[in-house]
Parts: structure tokens; C-alpha cells; sequence
């Protein structure tokens, strides 16, 4: 058991409201935060905070000592590798950081850390907090494709009042979910819900409740030209980069709808974009992509049949009060010996 107090120190922008319920509900913890070292937030649950902010040298050494005497940190460090990498390094008594991204592992990866470090150090993520706001963009990309919502839009603009036709119904598609983590679950209850049959893919293929079938990623080239509409949701790891391959995007259904709220590094960028232009693929809703932000040149901001959303769509007004709850359910358990939630995978990282 960790005797406490257990020194927590705010490594990221974290309202006063929230600082005021973390120390309400927990008073085990020893919470430490210094508002004019951290910078001013652009919008909610802005972790980086506003890039235009610096800290004088002055700060930059306060902040620096406050890091040194953690035992937890409350966030990467200006969400940098490199600040991760120095805290870490620099402070022998650091045992866990809290990282507020779902797919923080990507970020302890990038800090370079030796194995004994990682071994010392325990890594949390915020995964869950952002599944219900993932599946609803996931479900507006399905019912966007399904609706035809470029060709609405390209009439609209036209002013023309066209002929009918039919639009298709989620109630009548297959819809493959790429991953059954706590995002592509949500997605698959929320599509389940609206009548479509649902096909997950996990490491691990065992039977899910309302799932249609669950599959291994070695049986997608059997079932991808069977599926209406594909749904990713997957973190990026070494075993998921360019899971959705040029050669499975070769082989969907023609006019396959695709939304992607996983990470990008998934799925092959440079295929996609031929199969959205070949129709292929003839809709897809895209919060994440393999570089971000998503560089100017991208063939992907003029294609009339994409929609973009700048990794935005897991972001709600509540994120920030929901990952300072997650951390509270964390450190009761770290404080008593308890396994933690969302503990990074050091080997593959996610």
C-alpha cells in the first residue's frame, strides 16, 4: 500500500473547478498545480494550450522543479516526448503519469525511454472518455454516406431541384468494425441499435454479444467485399500500420462507405485516396489521419466525397470533468495496491 499523500503535480491545463474536486474527492492525494506556469487553453480539454504562450526562463525552471518533485504527473508535460523523456529522467521518485490522449501510447513510445524506465513508470491513458463522441461521428459518417450527402450538397449549391432516387439504410447494411476496444464497441452497439448487421475484427476472435461475427485481422481479405460501410477504430501500432491496406481497398464493394476515428496510420492514405477517386470508396468521414494536422498539399482536403474533421470529434464539453474522474478511480487504486485502469501496453504501445 503507498503511504499518502501522493504528491500529484498538473503537468496540463486542468480548470480550478476540476483541481477543486480531484483534492474534494481524494484527499489521499497531494494535488500541485501553478496556474501561471501552465498555458491558457484555446478551447475545452486543450491540453497543449495556446502554442503562442512561453514560459520566461524563470518559469520555465519552476515548472521544471515542480515536475522534479512528483510522484505523479497529471499530463505530459506540454504534451511533448521530449518534456516526458526529461521528467522522467530527471525525477527518480516519478511512479505514474496520467496521459490524456485515449491513444497515449503513441506519445510514451515517442519519449524513448529505456526499458527500465518504462518498467518504473506506470503510463494511463483516458481511453473510454471518448467513445461515446467517437461512435456518434462514426454513426453521422455511415448515415452521411448512406444519405448521399456529397451529391446533396452539390446540388444544393447548383440550386437545382433534381429527380428522386434511393437512399440506402443503415438498417439494411453490414457494417465491418475495425477494432472492439471501448470506441469500436460503442460504435457497434450504437449501429446494432439502428438494425445493422456488424461485423468487429479484434486480435482475439471470440463471440460478442450483438456482433454478427467477429473476426482476426488474417480473415479480412475474406469479408471485406462483403460489408457495406467500414468503421475504424484501432489504435496505431506496429501490428495495425496500413492495416486497411491498398490491396484490401482494392477488393471492397464499390461505393463502400469509411470512417476512420481510430488513428490514421492504419490505413493506407496513398490507396484511399485512389479508391475515393475511383469510387471505390464513395464516402468517407475522417477524424484522424497518418500526419496531422493534415498537410496543406493533401489530395484529400479537394475531394468532393470526404469529409474532415480535424481530429475533433472526440472532444465534448464533458472530456475534461470524465478524464479528472477516470484519474480519481485511478489513484484510489494505485493508493491500495489495486491493478490500474488503461495502463499503456510498453511493448506494443497502445
Amino acid at each position: 500500500m503507498t503511504e499518502a499523500p501522493l504528491r500529484v503535480v498538473v503537468a496540463t491545463p486542468l480548470p480550478d473547478d476540476l483541481c477543486a474536486l480531484v483534492r474534494e474527492r481524494e484527499p489521499r492525494l497531494e494535488l500541485v498545480v501553478d496556474q501561471s506556469l501552465l498555458p491558457p487553453k484555446r478551447w475545452a480539454a486543450d491540453y497543449e494550450g495556446d502554442p503562442a504562450w512561453s514560459r520566461t526562463p524563470a518559469q520555465q525552471a519552476a515548472f521544471d522543479a515542480l515536475l522534479d518533485s512528483a510522484d505523479v504527473l497529471y499530463g505530459i508535460p506540454d504534451v511533448r516526448p521530449a518534456a516526458l523523456r526529461r521528467a522522467v529522467r530527471a525525477n527518480p521518485r516519478l511512479r505514474w503519469v496520467q496521459v490524456m490522449a485515449a491513444g497515449g501510447g503513441a506519445q510514451v513510445k515517442a519519449a524513448g525511454l529505456t526499458a527500465e524506465e518504462l518498467r518504473r513508470v506506470a503510463f494511463t491513458t483516458s481511453a473510454g472518455v471518448h467513445a461515446g463522441p467517437l461512435a456518434e461521428f462514426a454513426v453521422f459518417g455511415l448515415l452521411a454516406g448512406a444519405k448521399h450527402l456529397p451529391r446533396l450538397q452539390e446540388l444544393k449549391a447548383r440550386r437545382e431541384w433534381a429527380g428522386r432516387w434511393p437512399m440506402e439504410q443503415i438498417s439494411d447494411a453490414t457494417v465491418l468494425v475495425l477494432g472492439l476496444g471501448g470506441i469500436g464497441s460503442a460504435v457497434a452497439d450504437k449501429l446494432v441499435a439502428l438494425g445493422a448487421r456488424v461485423y468487429g475484427v479484434a486480435r482475439e476472435a471470440t463471440a460478442v454479444d450483438g456482433i454478427a461475427r467477429v473476426l482476426g485481422p488474417d480473415e479480412l481479405p475474406e469479408v471485406i467485399g462483403e460489408v457495406d460501410a467500414i468503421v475504424n477504430t484501432l489504435p496505431g501500432t506496429a501490428a495495425t500500420e496500413r492495416l486497411l491496406s491498398a490491396d484490401l481497398l482494392a477488393a471492397v464493394r464499390p461505393g463502400v462507405t469509411l470512417a476512420s476515428v481510430g488513428r490514421g496510420t492504419v490505413i493506407d492514405e496513398d490507396a484511399l485516396v485512389d479508391a475515393l477517386r475511383d469510387g471505390r470508396v464513395g464516402f468517407a468521414a475522417l477524424d484522424v489521419f497518418a500526419v496531422e494536422p493534415l498537410p496543406q498539399d493533401s489530395p484529400l482536403w479537394t475531394l468532393p466525397n470526404v469529409v474532415i474533421a480535424p481530429h475533433t470529434a472526440g472532444n465534448s464539453d464533458h472530456e475534461e470533468r470524465l478524464v479528472a474522474e477516470l484519474f480519481l478511480d485511478n489513484a484510489r487504486r494505485f493508493i491500495d495496491g489495486e491493478p490500474m485502469r488503461n495502463v499503456v501496453d510498453t511493448v506494443e504501445f497502445y
